[in-house]
């Protein structure tokens, strides 16, 4: 983290410098907090770059650091990287400067220029990821999943909401049930397995409200 932070306060130094020439190298160093040496041999570089650069490119040097960083942090967060989200992402930024679109094999020319991006890229394909993919596999698990039984009860059941406390030592107390009814039943108590010290109490709804969770 602390290395692209650097990187980040470099960037920033060197547009900064770029937008106001009176700025001195050694003022934009102690500002961003960056080695003065190194941002001076960045600037160097950076014009060096970009009397070479040629005017085939669609991106600035800025805006590919930028894309490539990018691609790198969806990589690391779990989202692997596709062509066109590659193509999309600079399309955006060309937008903003009312710019042409890149074509279509531009993000393919763009990926095999960066080492570290090749090899997010050139993943070899997982045979049992490969596996999860096959129509043959998936509707037979669709089948599979279309003869279970919809319901495992006879019918004759009702809804009932519980109250249960319990502690990190494992101590709980009795557990509060609530049925919809008016009255006690009998075989509540006589025909349920229900421990002697669960509380049942009949309400409208089986929910609870303020005067069901005081008692």
């Amino acid at each position: 983290m602390e290395i692209h932070s650097k990187e980040a306060r470099i960037v920033l130094a060197i547009e900064t410098i770029e937008l106001n020439k009176r700025l001195t190298i050694r003022k934009a160093a102690n500002y961003y907090s960056v080695p003065r040496s190194t941002l001076f041999d960045r600037i160097q570089d950076r014009s060096n770059i970009a009397e070479n650069r040629p005017k085939s490119h669609n991106l600035t040097e800025l805006e590919e650091e930028v894309l490539i960083q990018y691609i790198i942090d969806m990589d690391d967060r779990g989202f692997a990287p596709k062509l066109n989200s590659v193509e999309d992402m600079a399309n955006y930024m060309l937008e903003t400067q009312g710019a042409k679109k890149v074509g279509k094999l531009w993000a393919h020319r763009f990926v095999k220029q960066y080492s570290e991006l090749k090899i997010r890229f050139n993943r070899v394909y997982n045979f049992q990821r490969a596996l999860c993919e096959d129509p043959e596999l998936i509707e037979e698990w669709f089948r599979l999943v279309s003869n279970i039984s919809k319901a495992i009860q006879s019918g004759n059941r009702e809804w009932a909401t519980a109250i249960i406390c319990g502690n990190g030592e494992g101590e709980t107390i009795p557990s509060f049930l609530m049925v919809q009814g008016q009255y006690h039943l009998s075989n509540w108590y006589t025909e349920s397995d229900f421990p002697a010290d669960w509380a049942i109490k009949p309400t409208s709804n089986r929910w609870t409200n303020n005067e069901t969770g005081l008692e």
